[in-house]
């Protein structure tokens, strides 16, 4: 996982990132020639908590969701997605374990049927 990170992140601080998360929301805005008005209507929060954010103040990752669905940014969420991926040995014991053949029931009703008393 150390691979995929950027030293630079690394090294941030929290409050670092926060304000470089509320610059990229506000250049996202702004290219989508959004006011602080609409975005926050449309988010649902109040235009003073957008104008916080992209000051660098810290949100509730709710109000970020909200920012980030009308922005249409929420696919940048797809990194959180967990790829359960299964290792040849374990593939290879499920095959192992996999049904062959079918075989009576010891219950079945027919075989009771071919029982002479």
């Amino acid at each position: 996982m150390s691979e995929k990170t950027n030293n630079k992140w690394i090294e941030m601080s929290d409050i670092a990132i926060i304000n470089k998360i509320g610059k990229f929301i506000k250049h996202t805005r702004l290219e989508q020639n959004k006011t602080q008005a609409q975005l926050a209507e449309e988010a649902g929060i109040n235009r003073w908590t957008v104008s916080q954010f992209e000051n660098g103040e810290s949100v509730t990752i709710s109000t970020l969701i909200q920012i980030m669905r009308v922005l249409d940014l929420l696919h940048l969420l797809e990194i959180f997605e967990i790829d359960e991926k299964i290792s040849p040995i374990e593939y290879a014991k499920l095959k192992e374990k996999k049904r062959r053949r079918a075989r009576a029931s010891k219950f079945d009703n027919k075989s009771e049927e071919n029982v002479e008393w």
